[in-house]
């Protein structure tokens, strides 16, 4: 018989300080607010009554031995409190003025999670969804053997997954290392064939060798499974293709700790990479924070009577010695862009300063002998924002 959890956390009687012999249901898994007058018990119900009963019973839950390292509580001024679960009190005034701490880290609560989500948690491919999944030789080929006693079965070693181009040489490897047969875009064929076949080389394509194939009732030796699977993992990059040939299902099974579908590799999951205070798993963008910084293209460029030699760029003028190698960098794409870094950036055109603000992508520009790209100026000013310890450059 399965125990029903209490939906109500119950206090009868409670008569801790100005509280007058209260009798209240609280509904669990829901957030309530307590709200009142000044004085009229708000905190003596939240904190006095139910948090400190509920510390109270957790101490009482420890060994006498570490009972003796904690300042044990009085039991609060109530009748009966049913349904409490462990209980934790966040003050009402702020304990750290550290963007850093929050609720989890205060609590200590954040380290569990941590663990939990690294040990017991299933990754999933960020790019397609797809369920990441490691496996070694040994759980493949129990995985083969099963599939191989359900009826006819192909094993293929992934070549090409949905990408363009001819893929010939891709296609002479594969007969060098002693296959005779690809799938290509899913149709069987020898690969003599799959060469000689007009592709269409702006389209992607999927290519995969066959390896071997088990016929229904074969009952094939582990031994020899084991040979072929790691056959297959070798010429597939740590991939292998099962195919059903009487229903056509595909499995596809992975050694490394990659997506299947898109072929995105994964880290293995470790608590660190759950932390948003490690650069190990925090957001390169924010730094763990939450909060971008997004310069404002208003306040670079305050006056737009001035040009850029004229010191338009205003924290350009706060970044000793290299403000003249960015200028001539800007003069260098000016002359491919056809604009001077002389003329007031009034009366440069929109189009223009956009190309200035944000790039100009992968155009390579020839500067102090050197082949560069010009990510433009707010990227520029970011990565120094990002790499400098002075408050001055900073602000």
């Amino acid at each position: 018989m399965l125990l029903r959890m209490p939906e109500f956390i119950s206090v009868r009687g409670a008569r801790v300080h100005n509280l007058k012999n209260i009798s209240v249901d609280i509904p669990k898994y829901k957030l309530v607010v307590i709200t009142g007058l000044s004085g009229s018990g708000k905190s003596s119900l939240a904190f006095d009554t139910i948090y400190a009963e509920g510390q109270r019973r957790y101490m009482e839950s420890l060994s006498s031995y570490a009972r003796q390292f904690l300042e044990l509580q009085d039991k609060p001024d109530v009748d009966e409190i049913a349904g409490l679960s462990p209980t934790i009190a966040i003050d009402q005034k702020s304990s750290s003025h550290n963007p850093r701490s929050t609720v989890g880290t205060v609590t200590e609560i954040y380290d569990f999670l941590r663990v939990l989500f690294a040990r017991a948690g299933i990754p999933h491919c960020p790019t397609c969804g797809e369920r990441v999944q490691e496996q070694t030789v040994d759980q493949i080929v129990e995985k083969v053997l099963s599939a191989s006693s359900q009826g006819p079965i192909q094993i293929f070693a992934p070549l090409v997954q949905e990408a363009k181009g001819e893929h010939k040489q891709v296609l002479i490897g594969a007969m060098n290392a002693g296959f005779s047969r690809i799938r290509f875009d899913g149709f069987l064929m020898d690969i003599p064939e799959a060469i000689a076949m007009r592709k269409d080389k702006k389209k992607p394509h999927t290519i995969e060798a066959l390896v071997v194939e088990f016929a229904a009732g074969s009952n094939p030796q582990k031994a020899q499974v084991q040979e072929v699977v790691k056959k297959a993992l070798e010429y597939g990059n740590g991939f292998i293709l099962l195919v059903n040939d009487n229903n056509g299902d595909e499995t596809l099974l992975s050694q490394s700790f990659s997506c299947s579908r898109c072929g995105k590799n994964l880290l293995q999951p470790e608590p660190r990479l759950f932390s948003f205070n490690s650069p190990h798993g925090a957001c390169p963008e924010c730094t763990g924070l939450g909060i971008k910084l997004v310069l404002e293209a208003d306040l670079v460029i305050p006056n737009k009577r001035l040009s850029f030699a004229e010191g338009a760029v205003r924290p350009w003028t706060r970044i000793a010695g290299n403000q003249t190698s960015y200028l001539r960098l800007l003069e260098t794409v000016g002359k491919s862009k056809k604009f001077s870094i002389n003329v007031p950036v009034e009366k440069i055109s929109s189009e223009t300063l956009e190309l200035i603000l944000h790039g100009t992508g992968e155009e390579i520009y020839s500067f102090d002998g050197h082949d560069v790209t010009f990510p433009g100026i707010l990227v520029q000013l970011e990565q120094k924002y990002k790499e400098t310890d002075s408050d001055y450059v900073r602000h």
